[in-house]
This record gives structure tokens, sequence and C-alpha cells, in this order.
């Protein structure tokens, strides 16, 4: 499996993610042929298929240390998106994707971004309160590495990190964890991984979503799967619910501290 992790492809994915997920395999193949082939699926599954091409994060940095003021900066961060198939996604409804679904929460002060990709680009879009801190976690190194850069230079608090939440999800209590289209790429790894992250998240409200349409473009029926889908995953917990459906993503807002539960399904 050490071929697998030393691959151009892969090598940039967290060492560790790499393993839990050839482990998982070879107990289930029976050949290592078969288990390095089906580790690789997986991998693309979880993570590759979302970036198709070695993304230049030193020519993004550059872009935006040459940002002469916030809108600018905005740009670079959009040019950067859009290097990356979920964020690139989102683009088209970035200002009111988060209007809408964070704009009725008292301020955001501390936020994680799970699984996070460059989502943490999308910051200037955000209605966040003034010296939020701000933390990311994903399992590619360079791309951890270039949010670090880009929080340092938007003046923004907190850090990335590298971290395989399917094995350890991050312990700290924050008002906003973010969970956005990552649930059905990390339970195509592990099925229970979705159900337990949101419940070990320490979060006062969950912000979640999962694509309305493939990669290609295709709905067939995603919306109103998914949203069957997440219901189940939280059946019984009393938590707070609120749906938004975009062109290309579907969102729920999950409060913690409400029973009731509203919005339109």
């Amino acid at each position: 499996m050490k071929s697998i992790a030393a691959s151009r492809r892969y090598r940039s994915i967290s060492a560790e993610f790499v393993r839990s997920i050839a482990v998982r395999e070879l107990a289930r193949h029976r050949s290592v042929k078969e288990a390095i082939k089906a580790t690789k699926n997986k991998l693309h599954q979880a993570a590759g298929a979302y970036v198709a091409a070695r993304i230049d994060y030193a020519a993004h940095l550059r872009q935006m240390r040459a940002a002469r003021n916030r809108d600018e900066l905005a740009a670079a961060c959009a040019r950067a998106m859009a290097r990356h198939a979920s964020s690139r996604e989102r683009l088209p409804i970035l200002p009111e994707f988060y209007a809408a679904t964070l704009g009725s929460l008292p301020p955001v002060r501390s936020v994680l971004d799970v699984a996070c990709g460059l989502n943490p680009l999308a910051i200037p879009w955000m209605p966040l309160a003034e010296g939020c801190e701000y933390y990311a976690c994903d399992i590619y190194h360079d791309m951890v590495e270039f949010l670090g850069e880009f929080l340092r230079l938007a003046g923004v608090a907190g850090r990335a990190q590298v971290c395989d939440v399917i094995a350890r999800c991050p312990t700290q209590h924050v008002d906003v964890a973010l969970l956005l289209k990552a649930i059905p790429c990390l339970e195509q790894v592990d099925p229970a991984a979705g159900a337990r992250l949101l419940d070990s998240l320490d979060a006062d409200h969950l912000l979640v979503s999962f694509p309305a349409h493939s990669l290609g473009g295709l709905r067939k029926g995603m919306p109103e799967n998914y949203t069957a889908h997440f219901m189940d995953l939280i059946a019984g917990r009393g938590w707070g619910v609120r749906r938004f459906l975009f062109a290309g993503e579907l969102a729920f807002l999950v409060s913690r501290q409400c029973e009731n539960v509203s919005g339109s399904f």
C-alpha cells in the first residue's frame, strides 16, 4: 500500500486516511491487487474526483497578496475556488447561500469547517462576527498549508490542519460547524461516518449540505433522496432543522438548542 501513498495523485493525502482505507479493503478482498484497486477507487470517490488537476497554490497566494482591497481579495478567492469541483459549483450561489443559511443566527464567533476543501476561501461571503475564529480540516497536506497561509493573509484567527475525521473528529466547541457536501463522500468510506460526525461535533449549529446533482449535472432525484437520508440520520435527536434548496445544493441548518422543526420540506 506504500505505492498508493507515494503516487503523484495521492501523495498529498493524509497517510492515516490512506492507511485506514487500505486496511478495510485488505480485509474485504482476496488479493493485494484487488485491495489496491478498491483503495484507489475509494480515494477517488472521497476526494480525488473533486480535484481533477494539480492546483498551483503558490500562484493563487501571489494573487491574494497582490489584492489591494477586500473586493480584489474576494475575486482572487473565487478564482482559486473554481479549481475545486465542490466550491466551483457553489460560486454562482455564494452570496445567497451564506446569507440565507447563516444570516438568521446570533453573531457567529467560531466556525469549524469539516472536510473543508477550498470552502474557507468563501469567508469574505460569510456573515461572521468580527474576530471570528475559523478552524478548517481536510485530508490534503498541500491544501491545508495553502488554507493556513490564506487565513494569515486575510487576518482571520484560527488554523487549518490535516485531519481524518472518520478516525478522529475535532473536539473543540464552536458556534457553527460546516459539513458541506461531505457526508456522501465520507459514507463511501464508512457508511456510519455521517451519523457519527453529527453526534460528535461540538457545535451549537450545524450547516450540512448535499449535492443537488451529480458532478456530471444529473439530478436523478437527489434532493428528495438526500432529504430522506438526512432526516433518517437525525431522527429522534430533537434538533431544530431548516431546509434550503439552491441551484446545485441542498442545505440543512441544524440548531441543537431548538426542538421545533421549521422550514419547507
